[in-house]
């Protein structure tokens, strides 16, 4: 996994993480998706994920280059699915995922992703969960990439979201 740290964002590295998310909308604006082009995630979303211990941050050389939020418990909406997830057990998920700029191209949410895998296991839970845009198109080349298995679709705020699992240990 390189020299990449893995850890909990810091209150302190807020405006960073920020920055980072805006980087991601406005490529998702630009790749012409919809995603997050409503408001949301925003600064106070961030902000949120910091104070709640679910925001992480990948470091390489001292400098922040991916955000990510990564919960473990129950995420509301994956309770209803139209297909089936693939364990019935804890799950970790992984919510508002974003790389810095100038790391595309690096591989950078694959480790960001390798880390979570990892961080996971240590913490016993055997499952990965995410969901992404229909048209998100390098969120849906990394799942795939990861071996992440399409199990159906959620809703988000009334708006349908391809939803993945990857069972790390059988």
């Amino acid at each position: 996994m390189n020299n990449s740290i893995f850890r909990l964002a810091r209150e302190s590295e807020l405006a960073i993480a920020w920055a980072i998310v805006q980087d991601a909308i406005e490529q998702r604006r630009r790749d012409g998706s919809q995603q997050w082009q409503n408001g949301y995630p925003n600064e106070q979303t961030i902000k949120n994920d910091i104070a709640a211990g679910n925001g992480y941050v990948l470091v390489e050389d001292e400098e922040i280059l991916a955000y990510a939020a990564v919960i473990f418990g129950v995420e509301p909406a994956y309770l209803e699915i139209e297909g089936a997830w693939l364990t019935s057990g804890s799950y970790a998920v992984v919510h508002r995922v974003a790389r810095a700029s100038v790391s595309k191209g690096k591989g950078i949410a694959t480790r960001l992703f390798e880390h979570v895998e990892t961080l996971s296991l240590e913490k016993g839970v055997n499952s990965i969960r995410i969901d992404t845009n229909f048209d998100n198109a390098p969120m849906l080349h990394i799942v795939d990439k990861l071996n992440y298995v399409y199990c159906g679709e959620i809703y988000y705020a009334g708006a349908p979201r391809k939803a993945y699992e990857k069972v790390l240990v059988k």
